[in-house]
């Protein structure tokens, strides 16, 4: 009998580990921005998924902001200005600049627990994580990147303290790959923890090269 109990125990903890950790390993079916290639490169997390995080999120903002009037070409550039002075002063309607797409990518990011840290009061973004290593040792700017750094040494990294940088200098965002996930990861993803996506729709398509740098 006591053998019995002891099978039928294992058997149920077996179970609920298994579950557990197949709810924490989501992944991602589909991949839109493949071609664009690898430009983040921090092998301590998922590339494929991270750079699909980025495009998509650089689309995302593409489409909400990227534009003046209806008949103007699409800017990057504006975007990331429109956009992130928005995120800082809370302002931006994730609701309305979300895609399907990139509510999908949210759901597995939301599934790497080393990247959030949701008992912060001021960001959900992990700063102790090994990607936050990667990208603040690989960003370009070097002013910003002094900036990161010495906040996150001192353990005072927040969106509040470093958002003044970025904000006066939005275009570095633009070149700096590392310093553009940064803020997908901070000021997008990390925003829809508190953002209901279950009525997310499809916007119109946007037509960018990502690869290529806008003039300022």
């Amino acid at each position: 009998m006591k053998l019995k109990f002891n099978i039928i125990a294992f058997l149920v903890v077996a179970t609920l580990f298994s579950c557990k950790k197949g709810a924490e390993e989501k992944t991602l079916e589909t991949y839109k921005y493949s071609e664009k290639g690898i430009v983040v490169n921090c092998d301590q997390f998922d590339l494929k998924l991270l750079n699909e995080a980025l495009f998509s999120f650089e689309d995302d903002i593409l489409k909400a902001y990227g534009q003046t009037n209806q008949t103007a070409t699409p800017n990057l550039t504006r975007a990331y200005s429109q956009f992130i002075r928005n995120a800082m002063y809370n302002r931006a309607k994730y609701a309305d600049i979300v895609s399907p797409h990139s509510a999908k990518i949210f759901e597995v990011l939301k599934s790497k627990e080393a990247l959030w840290n949701l008992n912060d009061p001021n960001t959900k973004l992990n700063y102790q994580s090994s990607i936050m290593t990667c990208i603040s040792d690989n960003m370009l700017d070097k002013s910003l990147k002094t900036t990161m750094n010495a906040l996150i040494e001192t353990n005072s990294m927040s969106p509040k303290l470093f958002g003044p940088a970025l904000q006066s200098n939005y275009g570095a965002a633009i070149r700096d790959k590392y310093l553009s996930t940064y803020v997908a990861l901070e000021f997008y993803y990390g925003k829809l923890f508190d953002v209901d996506l279950s009525k997310v729709s499809e916007k119109p398509e946007s037509k960018v090269d990502f690869n290529k740098i806008p003039k300022e």
